[in-house]
C-alpha cells in the first residue's frame, strides 16, 4: 500500500479519442484540459461510464469559471476565500461576467490555465491511494461510520470487483452468464480501469449490498443518482465543444436561482463532514457537489492476490422537485404535484428519444412540462447569441436501465440515443407558428399511423393464429425503427426560414412510403393462410383486407389524397 501511487490529475486514466488520429488513447485531468479540443469524445468501456465521468469534468470545470473568469482572474464580487462579498455582489453583473467567461473560453479553443492549477493545488484529493483517497474511505473512516459487526476486520459487507463493473455487475450468488469475461478474470482490473469504475459505481449503484452507515433514522439503500433519472445532454464536435455546452455557469431554470458556491465532494473540511451532512439528506444547492455526490462509502483493501472492497450505503437526497439537476427529463407527479425524473425503464427501452419530444422542449407555454435544465441553458446561450443561430444542437440521452428488481436493480440494458436540430428550430421564438409546436404535431401524427400499423400486425398475428400483443408489439416495434433515422434526418434538416407546411407535407409522403415498404414485405412473405383468411364478427379478414384497412387509415390521418 505505501509503495502504490496513482494520482488522477497526473496519471493516465480516461480514455478518450483523438481527433486527428481516429485512435484511443488514455490520459490524466490534467492531460485531458490541455487537450480537451483535440479529442472527440470520451471512449469508455460503456456509455454510462463516459457520462458519469463527463459530470466529474463538469464538475471540476463548474468550480474553476464560477471563481476565475478565462483569463483566471477572481472575480471581483468574490473575496479571497471565493466566497461572496455581499458589498460588491450584484446578480445581473455576476451573471454577465459569467457569460462573459464562458463566450471568452468558447473563442480561445481551449481551457485556461486556471484549470490545470486548479487540479495541482488540489492533487491530494486525486491521489487514489492517498492519505484520503480519491472518492474512498480509510479503514479508521469506514470503522467509523459502520456498526461495529459490519467493520473491516470482520470481512463483511463487501462487494466484488465483477460487481462494481457495470459490464458484468454479478453478485456472488448470480453468475452473469454473457458477461465479456469468465472465472477468475471477472475480478481483475488494472488500477486506471478501476478508477472509471470506482467513479461510475458512485452514481449507477443498484441495493444488492446490503451495509449501511449508522444513523438515528432508519433508511433503504439507495441506488446511484445518474441511475434514477432519464439523462439528457449536449454533444460537440469535439470533447472540447461538449464540455463547454454542457459548462452550466449561470442557473437559468429554476426560479430565483443565483450565484452558488462551489463545492465538490473533495473540497469539504474531512469525510466526515461530508458524511454528517449527507445524514441531513439536504440536496446539494450546486451542481459540482451534485455531481460529484456519493452513493456508497467504500474502502479498499489492497492485497497482492487482489482487492476487497467494502461498501456502506449513505442517506440520498430525494429527487422530487429536485430541479437543480440539468440533465435529466421531467414529469409531474399528480399525486404530489412534485416534478420527478422521467426514468425509462425496460418497458419504454425501444421508444426513441424524438418520440418524447415534448419532454425535452416546452412545446406549449400551459403544458405541465418542466424542460430539462440544460436545455434551458443552451437557449439562454442562444438567447445571448453566444452559439450561432443555425448551429447544429445535438441532445443525447445515455440510460443504463435496471431489471425491475426492488432488491438488486442491476442493470439490464444500456440506451444511447440522439436527436439533433438546429438552434433557431429548437429555440424557436416565432409567435403562432413554432418549429416545436409544428414537430409536436408531426409525431402525433406519425405515433397515430403506428398505431394503425399496430392493428395491422394485430390482424396478421389474428389471421395466423398467435399470440395477439406480442406478435403486434415485435411488428410494432421494427416498424418504429424503420422511422427512427428518417425521422432524425428529417428534425436535423429543418431550418428556421423554412415553409412548415412544406416541411411537414415532406414528412407524411415519407411516412406514408415507409409504410408502404414494410407492408410490402409483409404481403412478400404470406403464407397460403394469410391470403385465405378467417371469419371474424366483422366480416372475412385476410392479409388483403388488413392491408386495404390500414392503407385507407393512413390516407385519412394524414389527409392524403389516394394516388
Amino acid at each position: 500500500m505505501a509503495n502504490r501511487h496513482f494520482n488522477l490529475t497526473t496519471d493516465p486514466w480516461i480514455k478518450v479519442i483523438e481527433t486527428s488520429t481516429n485512435r484511443e488513447q488514455t490520459v490524466s485531468l490534467i492531460t485531458l484540459f490541455e487537450n480537451a479540443q483535440h479529442y472527440r469524445q470520451l471512449a469508455g468501456e460503456m456509455r454510462s461510464q463516459d457520462l458519469a465521468i463527463l459530470r466529474l469534468l463538469l464538475a471540476i470545470l463548474t468550480t474553476v469559471y464560477s471563481r476565475l473568469d478565462a483569463h483566471d482572474d477572481r472575480y471581483l464580487w468574490l473575496k479571497a476565500d471565493f466566497e461572496i462579498d455581499e458589498e460588491t455582489f450584484d446578480e445581473e453583473d455576476s451573471e454577465d461576467d459569467l457569460l462573459a467567461t464562458w463566450q471568452d473560453l468558447k473563442q480561445a479553443g481551449q481551457f485556461s490555465v486556471g484549470v490545470v492549477q486548479y487540479l495541482k493545488a488540489h492533487a491530494a484529493d486525486f491521489d487514489f491511494f492517498g492519505e484520503r483517497p480519491f472518492y474512498q474511505v480509510t479503514t479508521e473512516d469506514y470503522d467509523s461510520f459502520v456498526p461495529q459487526n459490519k467493520r473491516v476486520a470482520a470481512g463483511k459487507g463487501q462487494v466484488l470487483v465483477k460487481q462494481l463493473n457495470r459490464q458484468i455487475s454479478e453478485s456472488a450468488h448470480t453468475p452473469s452468464i454473457f458477461a465479456p469475461k469468465s472465472g477468475e478474470a471477472k475480478n481483475e482490473l488494472p488500477v486506471d480501469e478501476l478508477v472509471r469504475w470506482v467513479i461510475t459505481y458512485q452514481n449507477f449503484t443498484g441495493v444488492t449490498d446490503k451495509t449501511k452507515i449508522s444513523t438515528d433514522e432508519k433508511f433503504s439503500n439507495s441506488a446511484g443518482w445518474i441511475y434514477r433519472i432519464n439523462p439528457v445532454f449536449a454533444k460537440g464536435q469535439s470533447l472540447f465543444e461538449t464540455l463547454m455546452l454542457n459548462l452550466v455557469l449561470v442557473n437559468a431554470w429554476q426560479e430565483d436561482a443565483a450565484y452558488t458556491c462551489q463545492k465538490p465532494v473533495w473540497e469539504f473540511a474531512s469525510i466526515r463532514d461530508y458524511i454528517t451532512q449527507r445524514k441531513s439528506q439536504i440536496l446539494p444547492d450546486n451542481l459540482a457537489e451534485l455531481y460529484t455526490g456519493w452513493s456508497r462509502i467504500l474502502h479498499i483493501e489492497w492485497h497482492e492476490t487482489g482487492v476487497q472492497i467494502f461498501s456502506a450505503g449513505i442517506p440520498m437526497y430525494g429527487y422530487d422537485n429536485a430541479l437543480i439537476e440539468p440533465m435529466t427529463t421531467w414529469r409531474l407527479d399528480k399525486k404530489t404535484n412534485a416534478y420527478r425524473p422521467a426514468v425509462k425503464g425496460l418497458r419504454s427501452l425501444g421508444i426513441a428519444m424524438w418520440r418524447n419530444f415534448g419532454q425535452y422542449v416546452k412545446v406549449r407555454e400551459a403544458d405541465d412540462v418542466h424542460e430539462p435544465g440544460i436545455v434551458v441553458w443552451l437557449q439562454l446561450l442562444k438567447r445571448r447569441q453566444l452559439i450561432a443561430h443555425d448551429a447544429p444542437l445535438m441532445l443525447n440521452t445515455v440510460a443504463l436501465i435496471s431489471d425491475g428488481n426492488a432488491t438488486s436493480q442491476s442493470p439490464a440494458a444500456e440506451v444511447a440515443d440522439d436527436m439533433q436540430m438546429q438552434a433557431d428550430v429548437l429555440f424557436d421564438t416565432q409567435k403562432g407558428d413554432r418549429w416545436p409546436t409544428r414537430i409536436e404535431e408531426a409525431i402525433t401524427f406519425t405515433q397515430t399511423i403506428g398505431t394503425d400499423y399496430y392493428h395491422f400486425a394485430s390482424d396478421i398475428g389474428q389471421i395466423r393464429n398467435l399470440d395477439v400483443r406480442s406478435f403486434a408489439s415485435g411488428m410494432s416495434a421494427t416498424f418504429y425503427e424503420q422511422l427512427n433515422v428518417p425521422f432524425k434526418t428529417w428534425l436535423e434538416g429543418l431550418q428556421a426560414t423554412d415553409d412548415r407546411e412544406e416541411k411537414i407535407k415532406a414528412w407524411k409522403n415519407r411516412l406514408r412510403d415507409i409504410v408502404v415498404a414494410s407492408v410490402t414485405d409483409v404481403m412478400q412473405s404470406s403464407t397460403p393462410r394469410d391470403i385465405s383468411g378467417i371469419s371474424t364478427k366483422k366480416g372475412p379478414l385476410n392479409i388483403f383486407t388488413a392491408k386495404n384497412h390500414l392503407m385507407y387509415n393512413v390516407r385519412t390521418h394524414l389527409d392524403l389524397k389516394k394516388e
